[in-house]
């Protein structure tokens, strides 16, 4: 089994700069693919950045250019840098894995940006 452990989030004001941390832990083997998703009040989840295990990256397009995911494949870490936050980046963002036997989601962490 697989446990996505993150960090950071936090308030931020408009134009600043927070970095997001999963740290998978277990069998990593399994994972396909980890990123995030976020999920505003309101809304539906939907997928802000991903990074495969060859090393393609997928973005919303409401973030390319702002935000970048990478990944420490040594420590299985996956970090989302968001630059240039703005209040509609407002969420609560969940680390998620793609799987071998379907999704692998974290508990989560609220990202707030004041305008």
């Amino acid at each position: 089994q697989v446990q996505l452990v993150e960090s950071g989030g936090g308030l931020v004001e408009t134009g600043g700069s927070l970095r997001l941390s999963c740290a998978a832990n277990g069998d990593t083997r399994i994972i396909n693919a980890i990123g995030w998703y976020r999920q505003a009040p309101g809304e539906q989840r939907a997928l802000v950045a991903q990074v495969t295990n060859f090393g393609s990256t997928n973005y919303a397009e409401s973030v390319k250019g702002r935000f970048t995911i990478s990944r420490d494949n040594v420590n299985y870490t996956a970090y989302l840098q968001m630059n240039n936050l703005k209040p509609e980046d407002t969420a609560f963002y969940h680390c998620h894995a793609a799987g071998w036997y379907g999704d692998i989601w974290g508990q989560g962490t609220q990202v707030t940006v004041s305008s």
